[in-house]
């Protein structure tokens, strides 16, 4: 877990690990090949999370008008995409098994194309320790 800073925001998180650990523990049971953390996609990850907590506003596009497949684009990502996203007080175990239960953020995760992952996560500035949540997978 690598913690880089506030700017508006409370503590922003790359959820390498946790990431690493639900999401090998989803594929494998799943007989799916194992995900690796990449950095771009951790960069596309934090940029989300970070523009949801400063806006408070759980959306995959930003206020910029800057869409999903605009911001994997812009983060040198070239390839097929996904993005989760979440809001709450939630333990990455818990995130991961609200997401296994809800079809598409499911679908996403499961896609047998992707093969990395970016898990970013970026507190409320109130002070709540409410985080908001960012996961793009790709090939």
């Amino acid at each position: 877990m690598l913690d880089l800073g506030s700017n508006k925001t409370g503590a922003a998180v790359i959820e390498a690990q946790s990431g690493t650990e639900a999401l090998t523990k989803i594929r494998t049971s799943h007989g799916l090949p194992l995900l690796s953390s990449d950095s771009k996609l951790e960069r596309a990850a934090l940029e989300q999370a970070t523009f949801m907590a400063r806006s408070g506003d759980m959306d995959h596009t930003t206020r910029r008008g800057r869409d999903f497949a605009s911001r994997v684009k812009d983060n040198g990502i070239d390839v097929a995409a996904a993005e989760n996203i979440a809001h709450g007080r939630f333990t990455p175990g818990e995130l991961f098994t609200a997401w296994m239960n809800s079809s598409g953020h499911r679908k996403n995760m499961l896609d047998p194309r992707f093969s990395k992952f970016g898990l970013a996560s970026v507190e409320e500035a109130n002070g709540s320790g409410r985080r908001y949540w960012a996961l793009v997978l790709s090939e």
